[in-house]
């Protein structure tokens, strides 16, 4: 047994609405809509481009549904008019009754009629070439003298006191002297306009459920799981006793007057370069807006619009579609202002053109459109701020950048970095501290090998398939544990000699340094000045037999570990910041043995092989502890470490063990709480009978 004729048409509405946006075909969305007000919208999602839209009026006062057609197209009837508003991959349908709903009412004495004043049934079709591809079915009910048609009292509303009833019991009620369709808490409706909506009334709060049952409330019934002693402790109140009365609101009705604080946070960018910059402060351009590169945000997105802040570095790299992405290049035409009243910079850019796309574009599809022109990618974006105290002396912008085709679908990872130099330094000696090393900061070395001595301690950041051979150099920072690797392409017959070799290139080439220095200001060209030597620990000597080189597939005592070892240690301060020192730094390497991998068969395909490299900071105590006394070696009772009751951190607070604040605020503290002591005893019954005594026997 089929459906009936006007569920079947609603059906085949509800499956094209769900089905046809996965096919990319257009539709209306909802496909549906029940209409109760002067004004209705739907969005057409799809490839709206040559799409005509019309409107008609169904008669169904047999109550069977038409099938849908588009021979006669129109955008308007007798009471109706259809708008479409254009928009990206989309268009916004709006249906709007022409004339007013209150004429059609014969009976202006009946506060609510019992049936609809306006009861109709109206198509929406989207076509193209002449061919439906699109329905939109809207049920309109329209009542007379429903909040639709009626205006506002202009009565003066008494506002109840809010700690003692809410101040809005019913919220869907919108409008005085007239009931609103679908609030079934207007006192002003009915009983029998209310039997009309009453399957589909407004909840929640805004339908006038006002006073939920809280948790505390014995009779509420909670999903949360709440303890055993709940039916103990649990309140018993009516629900018109709710602790949420006045919670939102605070008893003022009078408008409430914008404070200065709140106004000032909807004007324009404060704008205080003129006076010098601090640390932090936004970089402006000469037309009072953020002088902005892309950043990536603590969700991981990319944000293209992010301000540069004064005195602060950043190393990122974005991700995007290329076929969203759109290239900012407005670096050229950019005036900066530099602290000064009046000064501006204009940076100095320099291009590149990349060699190697592979690294910055991957999944890569070109698609064939020729005579179309190629496009320019900035694949890397170099900013090199120079500073001089509170102002911006030179801004210097290495840009990288590619020619590819206009059409070309994948994923471009683009890097992005700022660094901020003194005026009067090097790029390659910027210190990274004064005097000791700063937590983040790059690790100073030097090879005294070399005449450009002025280097760094490496690690790897793999890219792509993670092999050695794309890999790129990051610095070792002060104080950052860390550990990196990449992968090296070997064969079933490879040569042991050849592989043990190579592995040993590549592990030195992190490490291309004789010292380092012990702090961060240490003068390149003075090899005196606080400067420590690598202490290098060789891999041990295993030694291939010649079984083992006559197995193919197999090698021994290949070096595939790099381990780095930094020694530091806290050596004082300086205006209340802690200076930290490198003591020494050892770099020891271990050996692996490899054997080919072989599945099912063992064929001649590359095999990876991985090389790794950490670093370690250790911290130790800038001097030797105390050693222990025959008596604190031999008595263990007195030992926190060895038993549950500790004697020497009884008065926990005035002991050196408590470094919660300073020694000396706790032995303040401590004073003042024995004078309180004192006291007490002196006024208590004990403390005035010895006085007593002491008076009678001086007497």
């Amino acid at each position: 047994m089929g459906l009936p004729p006007p569920a079947s048409v609603l059906l085949g509405l509800l499956l094209q609405g769900m089905l046809k946006p996965l096919w990319g075909d257009l539709v209306f969305i909802p496909p549906v809509i029940r209409m109760s007000g002067p004004a209705v919208s739907a969005a057409l999602v799809g490839r709206t481009e040559d799409v005509t839209v019309s409107l008609a009026l169904l008669q169904n006062e047999t109550g069977i549904l038409p099938v849908p057609t588009c021979t006669v197209p129109s955008n308007e009837t007798e009471d109706w008019i259809l708008t479409v508003t254009p928009g990206v991959n989309m268009s916004e349908v709006t249906v709007r009754l022409k004339r007013d709903v209150e004429r059609c009412s014969s009976n202006e004495k009946d506060p609510f009629l019992a049936s609809p004043c306006l009861l109709q049934t109206l198509l929406v079709s989207a076509s193209h070439n002449a061919s439906c591809s699109a329905h939109l079915l809207i049920q309109v009910e329209i009542y007379a003298n429903s909040s639709l048609a009626h205006n506002a009292s202009e009565n003066m509303t008494v506002i109840p006191n809010q700690v003692y009833q809410p101040l809005g019991p019913c919220p869907c009620d919108l409008t005085a002297g007239a009931c609103d369709v679908r609030c079934c808490c207007d006192q002003e409706c009915s009983s029998g306009s209310t039997e009309l909506f009453r399957q589909s009334c407004f909840t929640g709060v805004f339908g006038g459920d006002v006073n939920p049952p809280f948790d505390q409330l014995c009779s509420a019934q909670t999903t949360r799981r709440v303890p055993d002693w709940f039916p103990l402790l649990c309140v018993q109140s009516p629900l018109v006793n709710s602790p949420f009365l006045g919670y939102f609101y605070h008893g003022a009705v009078s408008p409430k007057q914008d404070s200065a604080f709140e106004t000032c946070l909807h004007t324009d960018l404060k704008d205080i370069a003129d006076f010098g910059y601090k640390q932090g402060d936004p970089i402006m351009t000469v037309d009072k807006t953020y002088f902005t590169i892309p950043q990536v945000s603590l969700a991981g997105q990319c944000l293209r619009n992010a301000p540069v802040a004064f005195l602060q570095n950043f190393d990122v790299k974005c991700i995007t579609d290329l076929e969203v992405h759109q290239e900012q290049d407005g670096i050229l035409n950019a005036k900066i202002k530099n602290g000064l009243l009046g000064g501006i910079v204009t940076p100095k850019v320099i291009y590149e053109e990349a060699a190697d796309l592979d690294k910055f574009i991957t999944l890569t599809e070109t698609l064939s459109n020729k005579g179309s022109a190629p496009r320019n990618v900035n694949l890397e974006e170099h900013y090199v701020f120079r500073w001089n105290n509170n102002t911006i002396s030179e801004i210097n912008v290495r840009i990288m950048r590619a020619n590819i085709d206009a059409h070309q679908k994948g994923i471009l990872t683009q890097r992005f970095t700022v660094k901020f130099l003194s005026y009067n330094s090097d790029s390659d000696k910027e210190l990274s501290g004064n005097p000791g090393y700063q937590l983040g900061k790059p690790v100073r070395a030097l090879n005294a090998n070399r005449m450009n001595n002025a280097t760094t301690l490496h690690l790897w950041q793999p890219a792509g398939r993670g092999l050695c051979t794309s890999a790129t150099f990051m610095p070792i920072l002060f104080g950052e544990n860390a550990l990196s690797g990449c992968l090296l392409e070997v064969g079933i017959n490879e040569n042991c000699t050849q592989l043990r070799e190579t592995a040993v290139e590549r592990l030195d080439s992190l490490i291309q340094a004789t010292h380092v220095a012990m702090r961060g200001n240490s003068d390149y060209s003075d090899p005196n000045d606080g400067w420590l030597e690598i202490i290098r620990v060789a891999a041990p000597d295993t030694g291939a037999g010649p079984s083992a080189s006559s197995m193919p597939g197999v090698c021994l005592g290949i070096p595939a570990q790099l381990s780095v070892r930094i020694l530091i240690s806290e050596v004082g301060a300086v205006e209340g910041i802690i200076q930290q020192e490198i003591l020494a730094v050892e770099t020891r390497s271990s050996p692996v043995d490899w054997q080919y991998q072989c599945g099912l068969t063992c064929e001649d395909k590359a095999d990876l092989f991985p090389l790794s490299a950490s670093v370690q900071f250790i911290k130790i105590p800038a001097q030797l502890p105390r050693p222990l006394t025959r008596f604190q070696a031999s008595c263990t009772e007195h030992d926190c470490n060895r038993n549950e009751v500790c004697w020497p951190q009884l008065l926990y607070p005035l002991t050196r063990y408590y470094q919660g604040e300073p020694y000396s605020h706790c032995i303040a503290k401590g004073f003042l709480l024995v004078s309180f002591l004192v006291l007490a005893v002196f006024l208590s019954n004990p403390g005035t009978r010895i006085c007593r005594a002491w008076n009678s026997s001086a007497i």
